[in-house]
């Protein structure tokens, strides 16, 4: 199978399926969000959204593709991008930190590693950007929750740790210089799973920490 990662922009958006694309639940608070749903302009307002991010922060989220096939996607941005979060019990974000909103791999490539890959390629991101000190995301501990907000055992399995703990939805934070230990690792698992053949790299002198998200499994 062949597999690639794209950025999230408006023709990947378009890609991904309609529950994605008219999902609002990040975007809008949920006044605003009701009012965009009942007058049938959720999409629209989706793009609308999107084409704000990318002007002014740039790209946030990837797209996976598997056979030419959208498998996966991640979608994250500075917190300011994410006015829906002002609901949830351990907002808000921290001031230091981008927030990761959401991730999903579809039913059909679930096991295949593609929740690994999500995360990956968006510390991948932010570490190339610079400036960024950390990753936050408000988990849940409550499967019934939905699909908005990520479990808390796949977030410790990549490497989050409880930043203020809430029974059902704890906010959780990666630090940024936590994960250099392992970038190398890192991309290399990327262009595993992904299928790219790189050059291979000099081993480093020390062992790398191998209790990060190399080890972590695939988001549900």
């Amino acid at each position: 199978m062949a597999r690639r990662v794209a950025r999230l922009t408006l023709d990947t958006l378009a890609d991904l399926p309609e529950s994605v694309r008219t999902c609002l639940f990040w975007e809008l608070d949920p006044v605003r969000r009701q009012r965009v749903v009942e007058a049938g302009a959720a999409e629209s307002e989706k793009e609308a959204w999107l084409s704000r991010v990318l002007l002014e922060w740039g790209s946030c989220g990837r797209v996976v593709y598997v056979d030419e096939a959208a498998a996966a996607f991640v979608v994250y941005a500075p917190p300011g991008f994410f006015p829906g979060s002002a609901s949830l019990a351990t907002a808000p974000v921290s001031d230091d930190a981008v927030q990761l909103a959401t991730a999903q791999v579809f039913d059909d490539h679930l096991g295949a590693g593609l929740g690994r890959v999500l995360m990956q390629v968006m510390v991948k991101d932010l570490l190339n950007r610079g400036g960024v000190r950390a990753v936050e995301c408000f988990g849940t501990t409550s499967p019934e929750e939905g699909a908005c907000l990520l479990p808390v055992a796949f977030l410790q399995r990549v490497g989050f740790k409880t930043h203020r703990p809430h029974p059902r939805q704890p906010r959780m934070r990666l630090e940024t210089k936590s994960v250099l230990t392992w970038r190398e690792e890192m991309e290399s698992a990327l262009g595993r799973l992904l299928g790219a053949v790189r050059p291979a790299r000099a081993p480093l002198p020390t062992p790398l920490h191998r209790d990060g998200p190399p080890n972590a499994s695939p988001a549900p």
